[in-house]
């Protein structure tokens, strides 16, 4: 019997105040066909938010094909995600992504948001 292939509910981001923390206090990583905002979340696994806006796809087709892609690269990178809150956006617009470009790319943009938040907490030195 195969597994089931499940996006729960506990990994994604659904209050507007998770978003809000990720755009003020986390740090960004831009590929060819990710924006990937990642914070702190101070959970044991990673968590998604999406945000497709409606300028740049005016149907919803579109939009949902984009958000269905993302989440499937997250689902199947997830295991190799840092423990992070992770906002996806479309790097460019009219983007056409297939899957495994999009799992690939989050991977790296991903560990880069991560080191730039170790980055950010470690203090400076030469400060009095």
């Amino acid at each position: 019997m195969t597994p089931r292939l499940r996006f729960p509910r506990h990994f994604r981001i659904r209050s507007g105040a998770d978003f809000g923390r990720a755009y003020r206090n986390g740090r960004r990583a831009r590929g060819s066909i990710l924006l990937v905002v990642g914070a702190e979340s101070g959970r044991d696994h990673p968590r998604l938010g999406l945000s497709v806006g409606k300028k740049v796809w005016k149907h919803a087709v579109k939009r949902n094909r984009v958000r269905r892609v993302f989440r499937e690269a997250f689902r199947l990178t997830a295991p190799d995600l840092p423990h992070l809150d992770l906002v996806l956006i479309p790097a460019e617009p009219r983007l056409v992504p297939t899957t495994a470009e999009t799992a690939k790319e989050l991977l790296h943009l991903a560990r880069k948001v991560a080191r730039r938040l170790e980055e950010a907490k470690k203090p400076k030195d030469g400060a009095s």
